[in-house]
């Protein structure tokens, strides 16, 4: 046995984080180096860059005035009140934590737009010859923002903690990160899914047009939408997760020995060898000249998976850790990976769930509908066991180690299952670069080879896309799980120097703490709802707008060369509408918080936080699965399955996918946002839940 330090481990931490980086820029000038000489395409991928830019840079100044309002609350407030004598120095503290949460998350966005917008043409070009060159561009694409994003999440706790001596300022840092989160991501699925299903409705169901024809006006916010939901907000997203499974972990570690502890070393330790098992998976991702994309896609995962296992084990050897926690690590690793092989079975369009929904079409859309939302609903039964399995096998792996260590297992089992997500994100960003691609490949008029090349990495990135959801859903159930255990500490800490005893009280037949777990269980569907009522009041308008250019702008319907859409009125209506629908849900996910703590103290919120994560957990992995099944039916369907275009399964298949795409994009990706937002809320102001509540 070694001995090591915290210290010496966070320091190597750093070390790695460092090398993600340069690989990352490495990656990122070998994309960018790739050949791209099509005039055309050019053009469309600059309107689709600045598109992306122009939403990006207004979002982010309207997070900015939130950020500096929740930053001067923060001061005010946390972790204690300035009134109350404990220090100014503190709540300062915390307040440059939070900021630099939402700073680090923004860039995480940021980063993944520029690399996308670039990827995007890059991938399209290298269609012309083969599916190989194609892939590499694409995923090398995604694998810039998987090692940017872990990356600076890993740099971020460790220098937070390290700077600060405080694992309470990480949860303020983690608050940032899922806040800006929050808003990122629904903001983004808005834009999106507003500008996916007026296309989808309006061209291919009205007019019977191809998927990415140039004369349709939504054509380039739909791709567009792309980047800024399904990269830059899913960026943001697994950062949140990255940083809270982390933050959760390293609380109960430091309540359990304090910040020099094994503890403490192990959250650094196991971390920093998931972001090096990251990249050596990407450094291996390889594909034949006639390959699957899917199956590269996967095996790369795999490696990633038996890399980081067998290097925490002689990691756990070397210096002496706690074989116990490994354990729990690698339960949540495993069932990570069974959840994503569930989330496949069930959105593949290999698999029966999807051929049976596309069958289904030929009899019309509510038949599409009704399938798909039953698969959807059979789909949560194994992410959810997996969830409650692993959460009960880590608790009573730890459990004999002490009190304490039972919780402890299980945030080690959320950081297990989350370890590789620096593939998972690689994976998830490689779906919308070359969905992208497969656009650009039929605007630049390449021919129906190049274009079949491009939709089959498409179809394998839905199907990775789908199995990711599923991933960061599950990981972040597990993730709050530990939360709700990070709460429980911070809790028993500020119950401790108030001298209060005998405060938590989970019991069910506790009237306060039923009142929070009800109020908590309706949450995640208000939230859902208010989403998807934005998308559906802005797709309306954008609709009318498609009508409107169709109407008025002549030869525009002809295709002639003369009269081209104004692409940026489409753009306009989705950013606009987006940025007034986003925050609204996020404030009442917040607000209720508060009322149901300062209502019924710390009892009521632990029913709250427990409602919050059953209900969000199952809506989550409804509309995600239900989502990317609808998605592949219409796929499956579209690729002379069932009638194929045009048919009246096709027509169907569309209707399904409208559906499907504010679930899948929308609501179901922020739903696991919102639960940590909340636990993380809790965990912050229980002091103040402690001094001031009504019951």
């Amino acid at each position: 046995m070694v001995e090591i330090t915290t210290q010496t481990i966070q320091i190597v931490a750093i070390l790695i984080s460092a090398l993600s980086l340069g690989v990352a820029a490495w990656l990122y000038s070998w994309v960018k180096s790739q050949p791209s000489s099509n005039a055309r395409i050019a053009e469309i991928g600059e309107y689709i860059r600045q598109g992306a830019n122009t939403f990006l840079k207004r979002e982010y100044l309207v997070l900015a005035r939130f950020t500096a309002i929740i930053a001067v609350l923060i001061v005010i407030f946390l972790p204690k009140p300035i009134w109350s004598g404990h220090g100014f120095s503190n709540n300062i503290t915390m307040a440059v934590s939070y900021i630099f949460g939402t700073v680090l998350s923004a860039l995480a966005g940021k980063i993944g737009i520029q690399i996308a917008t670039i990827a995007n043409i890059k991938s399209a070009e290298a269609a012309q010859k083969g599916v190989k060159p194609a892939f590499m561009t694409g995923f090398r694409g995604g694998a810039v923002m998987g090692m940017a994003v872990v990356g600076t999440s890993l740099l971020g706790v460790t220098l937070v903690l390290l700077l600060t001596k405080d694992a309470s300022s990480v949860l303020g840092f983690s608050f940032g990160a899922s806040s800006l989160a929050l808003f990122a991501k629904a903001g983004g699925g808005i834009f999106t899914k507003t500008a996916d299903i007026s296309a989808d409705l309006v061209g291919k169901v009205e007019l019977g047009l191809e998927e990415d024809d140039p004369r349709n006006p939504a054509v380039i916010a739909d791709n567009v939408g792309d980047n800024v939901g399904d990269v830059a907000g899913m960026g943001a997203d697994l950062f949140d997760s990255n940083v809270a499974s982390m933050a959760a972990a390293l609380v109960m570690a430091t309540a359990l020995g304090g910040l020099q502890s094994k503890n403490v070393a192990m959250v650094f330790a196991y971390a920093a060898i998931g972001l090096l098992s990251s990249i050596i998976g990407v450094a291996t991702a390889r594909i034949g000249k006639d390959g699957d994309p899917g199956k590269a896609l996967n095996s790369s995962t795999y490696v990633t998976t038996a890399v980081f296992a067998v290097l925490t084990a002689v990691s756990t050897y070397i210096f002496g850790f706690e074989w116990r926690i490994w354990g729990a690590t690698a339960v949540g690793l495993i069932v990570g990976t069974i959840i994503g092989i569930t989330s496949d079975y069930f959105t593949n369009d290999a698999r029966p769930p999807v051929r049976a929904v596309a069958n289904a079409s030929k009899s019309g859309p509510a038949f599409t509908v009704l399938s798909g939302f039953s698969y959807g609903l059979l789909s949560t039964l194994p992410s959810l066991i997996g969830i409650a399995v692993t959460a009960l096998i880590s608790y009573y792996i730890c459990e004999p180690l002490g009190s304490g260590y039972g919780m402890f297992g299980i945030s080690m089992s959320a950081l297990g299952m989350l370890s590789i997500v620096g593939m998972i994100i690689s994976n998830d960003a490689y779906g919308p670069i070359v969905d992208n691609a497969r656009g650009l490949a039929e605007m630049g008029g390449f021919g129906e080879k190049v274009i079949a090349i491009a939709d089959e990495l498409d179809s394998a990135g839905n199907t990775v896309k789908a199995v990711t959801k599923g991933f960061s859903i599950s990981a972040a159930g597990l993730t709050v799980i530990s939360l709700l255990g990070a709460f429980m500490s911070e809790v028993n800490t500020a119950a401790e120097e108030l001298g209060i005893q005998g405060i938590m009280n989970f019991d069910i037949m506790n009237p306060t703490v039923f009142f929070g777990l009800i109020v908590g269980v309706a949450i995640p569907a208000v939230f859902s709802a208010m989403l998807m009522l934005g998308v559906d009041k802005n797709a309306q308008r954008m609709v009318e707008e498609i009508h409107r250019q169709w109407d008025s702008i002549p030869g525009l319907k002809e295709g002639k060369d003369n009269a081209k859409p104004d692409y940026d009125k489409c753009i306009d209506i989705a950013t606009t509408g987006s940025l007034k629908e986003l925050i609204p849900a996020g404030l009442v996910a917040i607000a209720s918080t508060i009322l149901v703590g300062f209502i019924g103290g710390v009892s009521a919120i632990g029913g709250f936080l427990t409602g919050n994560i059953t209900s969000g957990l199952l809506l989550a992995l409804l509309m995600s699965n239900a989502g990317g099944l609808w998605d592949n039916s219409k796929k499956y369907v579209e690729a002379g399955n069932c009638g194929g275009k045009g048919s009246t399964a096709h027509k169907a298949a569309v209707v399904g996918d409208t559906v499907g795409d504010p679930f899948k994009d929308t609501a179901g990706p922020s739903i696991n946002t919102q639960i940590t937002v909340v636990s993380l809320v809790s965990s912050l102001l229980s002091s103040l839940f402690l001094l001031y509540s009504i019951f």
